[in-house]
């Protein structure tokens, strides 16, 4: 069970969505210090706090436009979560700006987090 599991989409949709944005960047942040190191296992659970954050978000969102967004976003990370034994930090990078791009709240942190 990743730490995410119990977290309901009714208390997930009390955040704002440059809340939760913010929140999944934080949980890229995290795996991003697992990407060179020999700890697979953790970057495989930090992958899949970030697919549950993303469903969340998914689920509680009402745009139309913005889900698809979102689901392509997580198809990005689906596949770097099925090739942990082999992390790519380039890809993880991209992805990690291309999320922060979501919101402007999130963009205003691109230089702190990614230089």
């Amino acid at each position: 069970m990743t730490q995410h599991a119990s977290l309901t989409p009714e208390r997930w949709s009390a955040f704002s969505l440059d809340q939760q944005i913010l929140m999944i960047g934080n949980e890229m942040n995290r795996a991003k210090r697992f990407l060179t190191s020999e700890s697979r296992e953790n970057l495989e659970l930090a992958y899949e706090r970030i697919l549950r954050l993303v469903d969340l978000t998914v689920e509680v969102q009402l745009r139309p436009t913005l889900r698809r967004e979102l689901l392509r976003w997580r198809d990005l990370i689906a596949e770097l979560y099925l090739v942990c034994s082999e992390p790519d930090p380039a890809r993880h990078k991209a992805a990690f700006h291309s999320l922060l791009l979501f919101t402007p709240e999130a963009a205003r942190q691109i230089p702190f987090v990614l230089g």
